[in-house]
């Protein structure tokens, strides 16, 4: 496959983004790429995934919105920089995520599209947890229905949040 751009080069660059459910794919050569700015990730040469991690934390770009007042706090637990992080993709231990959690948390965004884990639930052992979600989609909705002053839908939703919270004990 040749360059989009030029036509003469193979393409070696090869973007692929998501816009509002589109996709749209391009092919670049290299100096296209690096003419259009397309190249957007710097591995130097060695492809891995503390590369990959170390680049969203923008340890090879500057990435906007991180404090960079940030870069000298140190983890209590184990002693790990911030700036530390940035470059290896790599938290020190599970006491970093509170350590740094200002500045972690939009990367985490960034990336996942959320800061919350929201993956499989067991399919033995899970029960408490569904119930746990259900209950809180129950309070969201019991908000909204007090929000709009729906008091019959709040009350019924109030006592089916505390049945699931009688089926937790």
């Amino acid at each position: 496959m040749y360059c989009e751009e030029c036509n003469k080069k193979p393409a070696t660059v090869h973007l692929t983004q998501m816009f509002n459910g589109q996709k749209k794919e391009t092919h670049l050569c290299e100096s296209c790429a690096a003419k259009k700015g397309a190249v957007m990730l710097n591995f130097d040469g060695q492809f891995g995934i503390p590369s990959l991690l170390g680049s969203f934390f923008g340890s090879h770009y500057n990435v906007k919105n991180i404090n960079t007042t940030a870069e000298h706090v140190i983890c209590p637990n184990c002693g790990m920089k911030f700036i530390d992080i940035r470059q290896t993709g790599k938290l020190g231990c599970a006491e970093c995520y509170q350590a740094f959690n200002k500045d972690i948390e939009p990367i985490l965004r960034r990336i996942h599209g959320s800061s919350r884990h929201t993956g499989k639930i067991p399919a033995r052992g899970g029960e408490a947890v569904l119930l746990k979600k259900k209950i809180e989609a129950l309070k969201i909705q019991l908000h909204e229905a007090v929000v709009h002053e729906e008091y019959e839908k709040a009350a019924e939703i109030r006592d089916s949040i505390k049945d699931l919270e009688k089926q937790m004990e």
